[in-house]
């Protein structure tokens, strides 16, 4: 099939981009490189440099490429950006997206597969969050997200364009070439790493007294690899009603100490760590079910250790030095 992956320059989006590559797939990255890097790219795939924003170059990406499905990872995505600033947020997941849809309209494309948020969901009535828990965002970056999916709903009902929407937490871990390189970084084990290679002094722990096993968040880390293939396994699944799936870690997720104590493990340095206040909305556990995925698509992730998931991102931060 021929496949568009809109942020195909990104970490998961180029992640995506090579399983797809190695499903026989043909693929075309469609990216601004805002937050991308060109040499994510993965040989055999095609690049253009453009921007949802500019109708032509998108239609006439569709067009030429007869693209055939769409795998949408173009968004903003700090929660933190989202609040001072949710006008971008909603001019790029919400209205960048909507001319992405418009497009595959008029072009008689009928499959896209959504990478979207379990933060759709907000703060958890109950764990592990289930695809029918109640969506009730609590910052724009979710809601924009949870917007996007919405009008998905009503693209299929009134145009037969059929998609999935793949909810998911923390992105781990690293292929052989596509790995985390956020500027600024803002996610634990990347930054966990930077101390390890010297580049950072020490970690903070934002809160080490909730009610867990160890004083420490519990969150879910996913693959990038596992991540990848739910996205190309969901793309055969674009041919009934559209419909959402929780991604989760397939256990009871990792705290904060655990992550640490693992990299310390694959590293071999002392990694310093050093307690700190607790974030303003920072729940104790955040773990979702992939109990549906796992019953319609057989997906399931193949790297929930998270001392595998973190050796394999060293070895990328390794690779870049």
């Amino acid at each position: 099939m021929r496949v568009l992956v809109t942020g195909g320059a990104g970490y998961i989006g180029s992640a995506v981009a090579e399983e797809l590559l190695h499903g026989g797939h043909e693929v075309v990255v469609y990216d601004n490189l805002a937050k991308g890097h060109r040499d994510a790219v993965p040989p055999g795939a095609s690049f253009v440099h453009g921007d949802l924003g500019d109708a032509q170059l998108l239609r006439e990406t569709l067009r030429s490429s007869r693209v055939e499905a769409v795998v949408h990872m173009a968004a903003d995505s700090l929660v933190g950006e989202s609040i001072v600033n949710p006008a971008r947020y909603y001019a790029n997941n919400v209205g960048n997206g909507l001319a992405l849809l418009n497009a595959m309209r008029e072009l008689g494309i009928d499959r896209l597969v959504f990478s979207s948020t379990v933060a759709v969901h907000g703060e958890p009535r109950r764990l592990p969050i289930e695809e029918s828990d109640p969506t009730d965002p609590i910052n724009p970056y979710g809601e924009t997200k949870l917007a996007f999916e919405r009008a998905l709903r009503w693209y299929d009902e009134a145009y037969g364009l059929h998609s999935v929407s793949l909810r998911y937490f923390n992105a781990a871990g690293a292929t052989e070439r596509a790995g985390e390189r956020h500027d600024p970084e803002t996610h634990l084990i990347p930054l966990v790493l930077q101390v390890a290679s010297g580049t950072r002094r020490e970690i903070t722990v934002f809160g080490d007294d909730y009610d867990t096993r160890d004083g420490t968040c519990i969150r879910d880390y996913i693959h990038v690899i596992d991540l990848a293939r739910a996205h190309v396994l969901a793309i055969g699944a674009c041919d009934a009603d559209s419909r959402a799936y929780n991604l989760g870690c397939g256990g009871d997720g990792t705290t904060v100490l655990e992550v640490i104590a693992a990299a310390r493990a694959v590293t071999g340095h002392a990694i310093p760590a050093q307690p700190g206040a607790r974030r303003p909305g920072d729940p104790a556990r955040l773990v979702a079910s992939s109990a549906r995925i796992e019953r319609d698509l057989g997906w399931r992730p193949a790297h929930a250790d998270i001392r595998g998931i973190v050796e394999s991102a060293w070895r990328f931060a390794e690779s870049r030095r």
